[in-house]
């Protein structure tokens, strides 16, 4: 997470989804590298494999889960 305390919570993973979208991938390995590049935590690293697993799939986030 950020150590700039003016940052908002989860400022992180919405830089790491801008850069994603940035890079137009969205794959593992892509995922891989914004989690070390934004510093996110293995929750905020599983929400994004799951959300793009359920986005490549064409199902919503929350049937991915399942």
């Amino acid at each position: 997470m950020s150590d700039n305390w003016l940052m908002p919570k989860g400022s992180d993973l919405i830089a790491a989804v801008r850069w994603l979208s940035e890079q137009q991938r969205h794959d593992r390995q892509a995922i891989e590298e914004a989690s070390l590049r934004f510093d996110l935590s293995p929750l905020d690293e599983e929400f994004l494999l799951q959300h793009c697993r359920a986005h490549n799939a064409g199902l919503p986030p929350s049937a991915a889960e399942k």
